[in-house]
């Protein structure tokens, strides 16, 4: 092998582990957006803009206790361009905007798979980015993972109710915002994680203000209700989006993408789990179309690629 082959070669191998490991930690976000399901029903009747208020607040007061804890500045991750708070706002607080009005206006089942297309989405826009090559296996495992998703949702069947288009639109918006922030977060990977305290920290006032606008306040009833909005904060909302971020910068972002359809398998085990829902032949089948679609999208790709580059 000529010498410069060595040199060129060595960054990507220097790359990989990097990658690897980036994936992985994007991986526990997927993991603890798996325990949302169970956390929600724990925390009692809270109204959800109240909840958006109350765990973001909670995502920024970690991140703040990592910048105490390192001496670090708090405004130093305020200096951003106006585009990367767009995408970091508009991403978190906007999803989650968009969700509620779906659930609102559109059936619970047919709004929530509409927006769980945000991870078919991700795999197709990671096509767009520079390095990036997206793959049929790629493509046919987040198409897998999908069926699993519709699979645990449409227990009772799907309809279309002409009445409920605004729902399906505004679910439809999720999943463009959600796709649209994740794989954005790419083209910012200059922009360090800790940007994601702030972004948490506008969202959560947000929230607050919609809440005001627009819900009656209700307060968590009793410690166990109380311990569960604090789990939401400090996982779901709040380490998972900072672990998300990572894997997006740094990760393999197809592969994010496929296996973010565990998160409903993962939910609805965990419920399972606790008692408060009953297991079914629909999860059996949805845990092998997931891991199906993930194994598909990591083999798969792999093969097509190595004959590639054969």
């Amino acid at each position: 092998m000529p010498a410069n082959a060595t040199r060129t070669d060595q960054p990507a191998q220097t790359r990989r582990p990097a990658r690897i490991r980036a994936t992985l930690i994007g991986f526990t976000a997927v993991l603890m957006w798996g325990a949302l399901a169970l956390f929600t029903d724990l925390s009692g009747t809270v109204p959800p803009f109240q909840m958006v208020a109350m765990t973001f607040a909670i995502a920024f007061l970690l991140m703040a206790a990592k910048w105490t804890w390192t001496g670090e500045r708090w405004t130093r991750h305020l200096r951003h361009p106006p585009a990367v708070w767009l995408l970091g706002v508009g991403g978190l607080f906007g999803y989650h905007a968009c969700y509620f009005v779906a659930l609102r206006l559109a059936p619970a089942a047919e709004a929530s798979l509409i927006a769980y297309l945000w991870p078919l989405l991700i795999v197709v826009l990671s096509g767009l980015l520079p390095g990036e090559r997206l793959r049929a296996a790629h493509i046919l495992g987040a198409l897998m993972g999908l069926a699993g998703t519709a699979t645990l949702i449409a227990r009772a069947g799907l309809a279309f109710d002409p009445a409920a288009v605004p729902g399906y639109l505004a679910a439809a918006a999720c999943a463009l915002i959600w796709s649209t922030y994740s794989v954005g977060s790419r083209r910012f990977g200059d922009v360090p994680t800790d940007a994601v305290g702030w972004f948490c920290a506008a969202t959560a006032v947000l929230g607050l203000a919609c809440h005001l606008a627009f819900e009656t306040t209700v307060w968590p009833a009793g410690a166990v209700e109380w311990a569960a909005v604090a789990a939401l904060g400090l996982g779901p909302v709040g380490l998972a989006f900072f672990a998300w971020d990572i894997g997006m910068k740094r990760g393999d972002v197809r592969l994010l993408g496929v296996a973010s359809y565990a998160a409903p398998v993962i939910s609805t085990l965990l419920l399972v789990g606790f008692g408060r829902a009953e297991p079914s032949w629909r999860l059996a089948v949805a845990c092998a179309l997931v891991a199906g679609g993930a194994l598909t999208a990591t083999v798969g790709a792999r093969i097509t690629s190595r004959r590639a580059r054969a």
